[in-house]
């Protein structure tokens, strides 16, 4: 494809999976394009043409991009906006699953929370691809990070991953272990991409003035939020849809990145690439997100170098 004004084609290396993959396949996302499309929001690769007026990238650059859709793909055209340089160390695989899942914790956390050293943070649905991002997120700002999920092998990997207290919400009572861990005080901020019960009752475990940062609802229930509690407790509950920066305030996106990129660099963030697929399996890697059966990020190959 030949590339417009500001805009860029990109040979795909490799395409990151989300769970909103899975919802704009299904129709159920915000944006629903009519069939048939192609979808896939993250990819990686190296710049093969540049239209007129760009001078963010050069042919031959390394980069990552945020899409609409489209990135399951072995070529990609993406506005210059959408096009971020690569750090010389990062890898195409950790690259492509990197901009949305730390992007959403990295806004919710910083843009949204104003998470402060010290504070104590809940992440939900700690093992999964957004989860675990909350996680090494929360570390790297100073957080205190208490992390929730279903069964030991997740847990570990959470806590492989920094955090500071677990539990299993399969074997654990939520409430009286959140009470336990903080002497009945409660969480400075929750960090949700679930949904459904675990968030009423985390809301319900949040001291007077907390943040609740709404994230997603993998687990298939959006949650009514009943005001009377936000109004007793002083509570502020955010929604966060990263993708939308893109469109409304892409200025911030590059200090983000860079921001990441460097706590990358430094070591306190460590993508978790939990599988990889050839793009002819993209069906079987929506059906492993889509049955929350990945605990970090799934990512899709094209064999382009």
């Amino acid at each position: 494809c030949e590339p417009g004004p500001g805009q860029v084609v990109i040979a795909v290396a490799a395409a990151g999976v989300n769970f909103a993959d899975t919802l704009m396949v299904a129709g159920k996302y915000q944006d629903r394009p009519i069939p048939p499309f192609t979808p896939g929001f993250e990819v990686a690769g190296r710049v093969t043409a540049v239209g007129s007026g760009v001078t963010r990238v050069r042919p031959d650059d390394r980069v990552l991009a945020v899409l609409d859709r489209g990135g399951f793909a072995e070529a990609v055209l993406a506005g210059e906006t959408e096009v971020f340089p690569l750090p010389a160390a990062m890898d195409f695989t950790t690259a492509a699953g990197f901009a949305i899942a730390y992007g959403t914790a990295h806004g919710a956390l910083v843009w949204r929370a104003g998470l402060k050293p010290g504070e104590l943070l809940l992440v939900l649905g700690a093992a999964g691809g957004v989860g675990l991002t909350g996680v090494e997120t929360g570390k790297a700002l100073g957080a205190r990070v208490i992390a929730c999920a279903g069964g030991e092998e997740k847990l570990a990997i959470a806590k492989a991953h920094g955090a500071d207290f677990l539990i299993d919400y399969r074997a654990e009572n939520l409430r009286a272990r959140l009470r336990e861990i903080t002497d009945g005080a409660g969480v400075d901020v929750v960090y949700d991409p679930v949904g459904g019960e675990h968030f009423d009752i985390a809301m319900r475990s949040v001291k007077w003035n907390g943040r609740l940062i709404v994230v997603g609802f993998a687990g298939g229930k959006v949650q009514q939020i009943p005001a009377n509690i936000l109004l007793v407790k002083n509570l502020s509950v955010h929604g966060l849809y990263w993708g939308s920066y893109r469109h409304q305030r892409p200025d911030l996106l590059p200090g983000a990145l860079a921001q990441m990129f460097g706590w990358w660099e430094a070591g306190l963030l460590k993508p978790r690439i939990s599988a990889l697929y050839d793009l002819a399996e993209a069906k079987t890697a929506l059906r492993e997100i889509a049955e929350r059966r990945a605990t970090g990020k799934i990512v899709l190959t094209t064999g382009i170098q």
